[in-house]
């Protein structure tokens, strides 16, 4: 088909199609305010583009808050804070409920969790994606990219499951890689129950989180990575050292491998700190008496309260005194 034809087709000019495409260049001024915002967003995730204006501008970096926002959006970062349209699921993508709050963890491959992090490089940036056994805190599995694509966390999962075995629970948040029909497709023909975060819920998958900062305090801010290759090869060697070698206070100084090996020291529960209320009290609402009775009592009274008060609207007369039924 001739090129005019094509451009017809797609709707596009053939200056387009003809004009020589150059790479556009790193801006270097937004690979710094990158590296400034993903350090201050570790040290407090709670940050959304209105906090890190100000920040940046604390520091030097007069900055407008659209411009923070596109940066933030790049490397995927985003405050642990329900903003607008949160709730609101991907068109195309099945959300699941979140299964683990309360519920809790007593032997390896009981509960597996995944995340992607935002990696800075001297020149660009790259996402990393993982997979922790809750019991134990060891990473069972890991995988780096230049974008946030789904491929790359569904071979990190086939990886983890090649290797491991397969977990009861698999949970991560709503992202739309793990949303994915070939993220979910994967854990369905294995059998495995599917949990996802709470919007804005950043403690449902805490161990992650807290797997985050580690790497990015004890590894990436100290080595500064400049390539792809030395970040793979220096993940390589940290995560070895974090689940062989570094003690873990939450495991009694006992390593992620000895843990997931034995069965023994681990364990993990979210606690759930807003139960659902009881529709009786259990304190009884006077200093004498079965609470029970005085319970009844009490919402007989409001009841009375609430109809004299009815009354009370606007063009008809107000009820006398007498004609109200005060409490005792």
């Amino acid at each position: 088909m001739a090129v005019v034809q094509q451009c017809v087709l797609a709707g596009v000019s053939r200056a387009t199609v003809y004009a020589r495409q150059k790479p556009r260049a790193v801006d270097e001024s937004d690979l710094l305010l990158c590296q400034l915002i993903d350090e201050e967003f570790t040290r407090h995730p709670f940050y959304g583009s209105r906090k890190m204006v100000v920040f940046l501008k604390v520091i030097g970096h007069v900055v407008n808050r659209k411009r923070v926002q596109r940066l933030m959006r790049q490397i995927g970062l985003s405050a642990i804070a329900p903003g607008p349209n949160t709730s609101r699921p991907h068109p195309e993508h099945k959300v699941y409920r979140y299964l683990l709050r309360g519920m809790p963890v007593t032997r390896p491959n009981q509960v597996w969790s995944t995340d992607i992090t935002y990696i800075r490089l001297a020149r660009g940036f790259a996402y990393l994606v993982a997979i922790i056994d809750w019991y134990s805190r060891k990473v069972l599995s890991w995988r780096i990219s230049n974008s946030m694509e789904a491929v790359f966390c569904v071979d990190c999962l086939e990886d983890a499951l090649r290797h491991h075995g397969k977990p009861a629970i698999f949970n991560s948040d709503q992202g739309s890689q793990f949303t994915s029909e070939a993220f979910t497709g994967v854990l369905q023909r294995n059998g495995i129950a599917i949990s996802m975060d709470g919007r804005g819920r950043a403690f449902d998958n805490i161990f992650v989180e807290r797997l985050w900062r580690s790497v990015k305090h004890e590894d990436v801010y100290l080595k500064g990575y400049a390539s792809m290759g030395e970040l793979m090869l220096g993940l390589t060697e940290y995560f070895a050292f974090y689940n062989g070698e570094r003690p873990h206070q939450s495991l009694g100084n006992m390593t992620p491998d000895v843990v997931y090996r034995t069965a023994v020291g681990g364990g993990a529960v979210i606690v759930d700190k807003f139960p659902r209320a009881v529709e009786e009290s259990p304190v009884p609402l006077r200093s004498t008496g079965d609470s029970s009775t005085a319970t009844a009592e009490a919402t007989a009274e409001t009841k009375a309260t609430t109809k004299a008060k009815a009354k009370a609207i606007s063009g008809q007369r107000r009820p006398a005194a007498s004609e109200v039924k005060c409490p005792a």
